[in-house]
């Protein structure tokens, strides 16, 4: 078990109030699974800064869009041979229209393993027939509309 170095998370709503998922494949597994952008928090960095830095690079996307309102998710997953337990914040962020997402900075293993992105309304996030991450994602989505 690992994955100490804390992590967010930020679900994104368009005008619509879809919710942008990035898709990517696991080289280890295989898996090919859903889930929002985010990553790492650097050391010194608070998980606000970290989720706007994160949302940029991983879709070029506006990080003042990214606003102060997170919900703590219990995660449990594997990447490439490692398994993670932790508690990450997830972010809110709120867009007018649907804006169009493409990386801005990904590293080599990012690019490596993305197989895109989409937008998605909640019946059709319930209805995917692939891995989504967290499972409970619509239920988190769910919550942070909440406090919007």
């Amino acid at each position: 078990m690992a994955g100490d170095r804390p992590a967010v998370r930020i679900v994104c709503l368009d005008g619509e109030d879809r919710v942008l998922l990035m898709r990517w494949r696991d080289p280890v597994s295989g898996i090919a699974f859903w889930e929002p952008p985010g990553g790492g928090v650097d050391p010194g960095e608070t998980p606000l800064a970290a989720a706007r830095r994160e949302l940029h690079e991983e879709t070029g996307l506006d990080p003042a869009a990214v606003i102060d309102v997170s919900v703590p998710v219990d995660r449990d997953f594997t990447w490439l041979g490692v398994h993670y337990r932790k508690i990450e914040p997830f972010f809110a962020a709120r867009f007018d229209g649907t804006p169009v997402a493409s990386a801005a900075a990904f590293t080599d293993e990012e690019r490596e393993t993305f197989l895109g992105c989409a937008w998605f309304t909640p019946e059709e996030i319930k209805a995917l027939d692939e891995v989504l991450e967290p499972p409970d994602l619509p239920e988190v989505v769910e919550r942070l509309r909440r406090l919007l």
